[in-house]
């Protein structure tokens, strides 16, 4: 039995004694106890990147989160302002924060002075847990959406599900929700820095928030789009998507789209538009021919604009029965 495994088993002898005499008392301090010391390793350092004047980012290589990667499978944005450093999104694990924070103190050398979670999906969220242990009163700005999520169940089974899929690797993470409700439309000045907030309805979740650099002409755009990978399409909206890759191309004025997963460029809205209305489009043909599900799956593996796509695309095998599904009931909700 390994050393987190004992403390564990040991742990929860104490607690069940402890809950003869008070018994939520005890739960609650047992757990605050053992998240305080039970802790999954350190990730190691991963490189900050400069992408433009004032964006810098963590890359991620891989797409899902595995006992190899302990959960790093996000970008990690930061923009260096005149007042500091604004983070978007801070991956899946107080780990991965603090990995973060010692590349920034390293590099850029400022403190960090805000974040902003572009949704509620745990590799984007639970590194907040670092940076509010490592800067006090940090203001974590969201979709009034998101925090609503993040303080519902989706941020403990967010961090049960890291857990499980990394063998506890992120053991000791705290949900640490947004503390400041943002809407589209919204300016948020940090100093030489304006970042103008994105928001048009439900596309990878209800509550997305796209993060535009107006100064350097780049946009954090989170999961509404990827590259080179398939996205978890089920919070999400095929039609939604597309109607959001339209209005950041309208209003967002961009000619870096910086993507939760995969490298930034120029093509990264047009790669992921491409993939979703092969995908999308087929399930509609096959809905108004009548077809079942299998049907509109032959449809979509058979569409250039997926077939293209197929092998190059992180977690497609895997995954695309999946989706195909979730976008042939949207077809049928919407032909009705």
């Amino acid at each position: 039995m390994n050393r987190r495994n004992f403390l564990r088993s040991a742990g929860a002898l104490s607690a069940l004694t402890a809950m003869e005499f008070a018994p939520w008392q005890a739960m609650a301090a047992f757990a605050e106890e053992m998240d305080n010391f039970v802790r999954g390793p350190a990730v190691k350092d991963h490189p900050l990147r400069q992408l433009s004047k004032h964006v810098w980012m963590i890359f991620s290589p891989d797409g899902f989160p595995t006992p190899e990667n302990q959960g790093m499978m996000c970008n990690l944005t930061f923009i260096d302002t005149a007042k500091g450093i604004v983070a978007v999104d801070t991956g899946a694990s107080v780990q991965i924060g603090e990995m973060a924070i010692r590349q920034l103190q390293k590099t850029l050398k400022k403190p960090v002075v805000a974040l902003i979670n572009t949704h509620f999906h745990g590799d984007h969220v639970l590194g907040n847990h670092a940076f509010v242990d490592a800067y006090k009163d940090l203001p974590i700005y969201a979709h009034a959406g998101t925090i609503t999520q993040i303080k519902g169940m989706e941020g403990n089974t967010w961090r049960t599900l890291m857990e499980q899929w990394t063998n506890q690797a992120t053991v000791g993470t705290r949900v640490v929700p947004p503390n400041v409700a943002v809407d589209h439309g919204q300016e948020l000045k940090f100093g030489d820095v304006t970042l103008r907030l994105h928001h048009y309805g439900r596309a990878h979740t209800a509550s997305d928030i796209c993060v535009e650099v107006v100064e350097d002409k780049l946009t954090c755009i989170g999961d509404v789009a990827m590259n080179g990978r398939i996205a978890n399409m089920d919070d999400g909206s095929y039609v939604g998507s597309l109607k959001t890759y339209d209005a950041l191309q309208k209003n967002a004025a961009s000619r870096i789209w910086l993507p939760g997963h995969g490298e930034p460029g120029a093509g990264v809205l047009d790669w992921n538009r491409g993939l979703f209305e092969g995908i999308y489009e087929s399930c509609v043909k096959a809905v108004q021919a009548g077809e079942p599900l299998e049907a509109a799956k032959s449809r979509v593996l058979a569409d250039p604009r997926v077939a293209s796509r197929a092998k190059t695309t992180k977690g497609f095998e895997n995954n695309i029965g999946k989706y195909v599904s979730l976008a042939y009931l949207e077809a049928e909700t919407n032909a009705f």
